[in-house]
């Protein structure tokens, strides 16, 4: 269970955009040493289509909801498993970045340009999504929580599936190495993406039916999980 804690705003406001420039920093590096040239113009892409929704977002939940912010900020796993599959997460967007620069230094892939364009629309349509859960759920913590006087959210996109913040995770990141020109970094990413999100959901769902009340009975209600008439 969490605890409700006096909300210190200029102190959040800080750790906001200090997560926000150390992975805009570390995505940046990533991708520009890897492709061994300031004219990777994919990336700049991606950066505009990945970071500019996510500062939006950020600016939003400064002045309209600081305490789901402070709740987005949080990265610390209590769960094993959890912990398990925020690091396999992060190896595979580290390896998604550095493979997507080297097939951009050493011409791998040949993407054409309208592709990279209408995967940084689904990425920002991705961004959309997960603003609109973040509206429909004032618990959309990033950690698998139960929180202090947290009621079970049915309505909205949580009618149609359970995990609609997975779902928009998926709508972000499988199209990210289109965006970045590469074609195999996105062969590795649709396997590994999915299938990390399927033990996180699972073992989330676990802890949900444990201590969420009417959680058994909503996944009664709604039978899909991510996919609707598929999973």
């Amino acid at each position: 269970m969490t605890e409700n804690n006096t909300i210190n705003k200029p102190k959040l406001i800080i750790a906001g955009l200090i997560r926000f420039i150390l992975v805009l920093i570390v995505f940046s590096i990533l991708l520009i040493f890897s492709a061994g040239s300031f004219k990777y113009w994919n990336a700049w892409i991606f950066i505009g289509s990945f970071f500019l929704p996510d500062l939006l977002l950020i600016i939003y939940l400064v002045i309209k909801d600081p305490e789901l912010l402070q709740k987005r900020l949080k990265i610390k796993e209590k769960e094993k498993t959890q912990k398990i599959f925020n690091i396999y997460y992060y190896i595979t967007a580290t390896f998604t970045l550095i493979i997507s620069g080297l097939d951009f230094r050493f011409q791998w892939s040949n993407i054409p340009i309208c592709l990279v364009i209408t995967s940084a629309a689904i990425m920002i349509f991705g961004f959309i999504i997960s603003f609109i859960v973040m509206k429909q759920n004032i618990y959309a913590s990033r950690v698998i929580e139960i929180q202090k006087g947290q009621k079970l959210i049915d309505t909205g996109l949580y009618s149609v599936v359970r995990h609609p913040m997975y779902l928009s995770a998926i709508i972000i990141f499988c199209p990210m190495p289109l965006v970045l020109g590469s074609f195999y970094a996105f062969i590795m990413i649709v396997i590994i993406v999915p299938l990390l999100l399927l033990i996180r959901i699972l073992n989330e769902e676990k802890v949900l039916k444990h201590y969420l009340n009417g959680y058994e009975e909503y996944m009664k209600k709604v039978k899909y999980r991510l996919i609707p008439f598929i999973w």
